[in-house]
């Protein structure tokens, strides 16, 4: 294999029969990778998004299992009426997966557009708070749940000129360290993973000058493939990861130091 490329070969199929997932940000991106990479793994997936359009058309292309469930994660009382249908219609949920989330404006902190500071909180830090809030008692319930939260490598170093989505990061990682104390007495996982940039849709909403500096910053020369991450996901999410929860799992390519 080249320097630089990837390859799928001797992928490792996670055993998931039987189990309900709530992916979040599904209808693209990493968030659909996830979802793909569960439903490959046996599980019936929720797919939440915004994106209505975009939502149907790639539940239609998952094929069975898929579930589409239009979401709004900035809105707690969305978020707990969608999580009471999941439970209603599937009977369980025993996996979240958090992973909607904005990249925000591109700007010196002393110049952020305070309106876009709070969207950015709103959905990337809010948006897992309220969709934990509203999955963990059915988990508690059951005695059984697994938690990931998509946190990134900026939440661990802080990238110049993205402050508040840095922040709210930070906080993604903070929160998984708090609940998954909160849980550890009960057979629920709560972890959270730091990817580095991937070349997804998110890339649209940055300035070249940001993609550029990220790029630079990653010893694998190359940005993180939304497979890799399901990749890491569909272990963290599995039954067999029966003993590690409030940790930081980094896919930064070489690039953070802790």
């Amino acid at each position: 294999m080249k320097n630089g490329d990837i390859t799928t070969h001797g992928r490792n199929r996670i055993e998931l029969d039987g189990k309900i997932a709530i992916v979040t940000g599904a209808a693209q991106g990493i968030g659909r990778a996830i979802a793909e990479r569960l439903l490959g793994s046996g599980a019936d997936v929720w797919l939440w998004d915004l994106d209505e359009r975009a939502l149907t058309e790639t539940a239609g292309q998952l094929g069975d299992g898929a579930h589409a469930l239009h979401v709004d994660v900035s809105a707690s009382d969305d978020v707990v009426a969608a999580a009471q249908t999941v439970a209603d219609e599937s009977g369980q949920i025993d996996i979240l997966v958090n992973n909607a989330g904005i990249s925000g404006a591109n700007a010196p902190l002393w110049e952020y557009p305070v309106d876009e500071w709070r969207r950015v909180m709103e959905i990337d830090l809010n948006g897992v708070f309220y969709c934990c809030r509203a999955v963990v008692p059915h988990m508690i319930g059951r005695g059984y749940g697994r938690i990931v939260n998509m946190a990134s490598v900026a939440g661990k170093e802080g990238n110049p000129n993205a402050s508040a989505y840095s922040t709210a990061k930070a906080g993604v990682i903070a929160l998984t360290k708090s609940l998954g104390k909160e849980l550890a007495a009960h057979d629920i996982a709560v972890n959270c993973v730091t990817p580095a940039a991937a070349r997804t849709a998110l890339f649209d909403q940055m300035t070249q000058e940001h993609v550029d500096y990220m790029l630079s910053k990653i010893p694998r020369e190359r940005f993180v493939a939304v497979e890799e991450i399901a990749g890491m996901v569909a272990w963290l999410v599995s039954a067999e990861n029966s003993f590690t929860t409030a940790a930081t799992f980094d896919l930064s390519g070489g690039r953070a130091t802790y």
